[in-house]
């Protein structure tokens, strides 16, 4: 999937006042929680379905999500929309999910929920307990999104990247991406609204779960 749009406010200069920290905190991580539990819920329900159905629900979740951007500045509909999809993306997922599930067994999806449950709380902590600030990064972190991006599309055509290579770049980028997000909450949130940062931090869970998957998927078929 690997996308995510460059949305938050330079580094340094807020936008709108900030909400205090802990009450930021925990909006978000409730926003982005119960979003991956929609998530999860219509990758279930969806399991079966084709690739064809997962490619057009990846195309409509794309759309929902430049739609958020559009209207950021309505928290009531952004959020109706953030949960839209959320639940998109699973359907865009489920046909993924299923193959790992019929190739390997559940095993290897829970392993990489788990895997990505207790890193994205590591990383955060992490930020929380040292102050880490990686923002000043936050646009080296941006070409590298987009340079993934283009080695996928090419890679596609061009088969000269192994998947497990790809995988392993996507969680690094990713993994680099959740402390810059991190970092902007605990520093009151850059002026984004609680419904944009929950969408960064669901997207980087998003992407570093299915990275794990293809990691963990590729262990499994070498042994």
């Amino acid at each position: 999937m690997a996308y995510r749009f460059q949305s938050q406010a330079p580094y340094g200069r807020a936008l709108a006042p900030a909400t205090p920290t802990h009450s930021l905190l925990a909006q978000v991580l409730g926003i982005t929680a119960l979003g991956l539990c929609v998530t999860a819920l219509a990758a279930w329900l969806f399991q079966d379905v084709g690739p064809g159905i997962g490619l057009v629900a990846m195309i409509v979740g794309f759309i929902l999500l430049l739609s958020i951007y559009a209207v950021r500045q309505n928290e009531t509909l952004s959020l109706v929309l953030f949960y839209a999809f959320t639940f998109a993306e699973g359907v865009g997922i489920a046909p993924v999910i299923g193959q790992y599930v019929r190739a390997f067994g559940p095993d290897v999806v829970v392993n990489a929920a788990l895997t990505t449950g207790l890193g994205m709380f590591a990383l955060a902590a992490i930020v929380y307990a040292t102050g880490l600030d990686l923002r000043r990064f936050q646009g080296i972190f941006f070409i590298a999104l987009l340079g993934l991006v283009v080695l996928g599309i090419v890679s596609i055509f061009v088969r000269f990247l192994h998947p497990e290579t790809y995988a392993w770049l996507t969680l690094v980028i990713f993994s680099g991406l959740v402390l810059i997000d991190f970092a902007r909450l605990r520093a009151g949130g850059d002026g984004l609204t609680p419904v944009l940062m929950a969408t960064g931090i669901y997207l980087d869970a998003i992407n570093i779960f299915l990275a794990l998957l293809q990691i963990f998927g590729g262990r499994r078929s070498s042994d």
